[in-house]
């Protein structure tokens, strides 16, 4: 393959890797609080449910991301019509769907942000403001855990 088909990252938390042309997502508008504009989603833990959304511009920015239907099932998505044009997808089913998610030792501090969620499309990705009712800024992962529960 040759070297334009790749891009090398060293990543401070995965070490060295490559990634291929196809796998590289623009942010054209970016992400917000974040430099770069070039990123991968990298999946550590197969079945989990979490990936990584790696900048190929920052190698020590990660973000763990992750499909919020499998977690809220009751989860909706308003997006105003502009966001919809820019985003280009016929249907919104068509795209990638992720959230941020804010990791911490204690799994009821575990929160994802359902309020600006990322979608992916045919290689381009956009962070857009969900209007839905119910799309919380730090919503609890694990909303059942609670810190009694856990010292138990």
């Amino acid at each position: 393959m040759p070297a334009t088909d790749t891009a090398t990252i060293e990543s401070s938390r995965f070490g060295t890797l490559q990634v291929v042309a196809e796998e590289i997502i623009e942010f054209p508008f970016g992400l917000i609080g974040l430099e770069g504009s070039r990123y991968t989603l990298l999946d550590r833990n197969p079945g989990s449910g979490i990936l990584w959304l790696h900048s190929l511009d920052s190698p020590e920015l990660a973000l763990p991301v992750l499909d919020p239907h499998p977690f809220f099932p009751a989860f909706e998505l308003a997006l105003s019509e502009e966001d919809q044009e820019r985003i280009g997808a016929p249907d919104p089913a068509a795209a990638q769907l992720y959230v941020t998610m804010r990791a911490a030792p204690d799994p009821a501090d575990v929160v994802v942000n359902l309020r600006a969620p990322l979608i992916v499309y045919e290689g381009r990705g956009y962070q857009v403001l969900n209007a839905a009712p119910g799309a919380d800024l730090q919503a609890p992962l694990f909303p059942g855990r609670s810190r009694a529960v856990d010292a138990a």
